[in-house]
């Protein structure tokens, strides 16, 4: 690269801002980023107790998902792979989680257990129902497959 050549900078400056929000040069700029993908500037201050909150929310009285695969260890990674899980469980039918579950493992996001038993009964703790078409023979014939 040419060192004379440098990159064009637009800075667009708005004059009808209160004194002291008129900034021209920013070394550090201080954001967060909600659960929708929405960005939100702010003071530092206003940024670090908005970490402190998001850390207070990921601090969780419930057990993690047993079979999340080893080599993850992202403590986000493994709370989104047991929200997911739980989502998954929740509203789908056996046959899907099944086949959820065994691309999950070939991924490398699970570590699935050879017992369908375990595997139904921390399935059940997540929220899974247990009545008609979802008995613990049904799972282990489609979990076998």
């Amino acid at each position: 690269m040419d060192k004379d050549k440098k990159a064009k900078i637009n800075i667009t400056n708005n004059f009808n801002a209160p004194i002291g929000q008129h900034i021209d040069h920013v070394d550090n700029i201080n954001f967060r980023m909600d659960g929708e993908g929405n960005f939100h500037f702010g003071m530092v201050e206003n940024v670090n107790e908005a970490n402190q909150k998001a850390e207070d929310i990921t601090k969780r009285d419930e057990e993690k998902f047993h079979y999340v695969h080893p080599a993850i260890d992202d403590d986000d990674e493994t709370w989104h792979i047991h929200d997911t899980v739980k989502r998954l469980v929740s509203s789908q039918k056996i046959p899907e989680i099944c086949q959820f579950l065994k691309d999950w493992n070939k991924k490398e996001k699970l570590m699935l257990p050879q017992n369908p038993s375990l595997a139904y009964k921390e399935l059940i703790r997540l929220g899974m129902p247990d009545g008609k078409g979802y008995s613990e023979k049904y799972f282990a014939k489609e979990y076998s497959k």
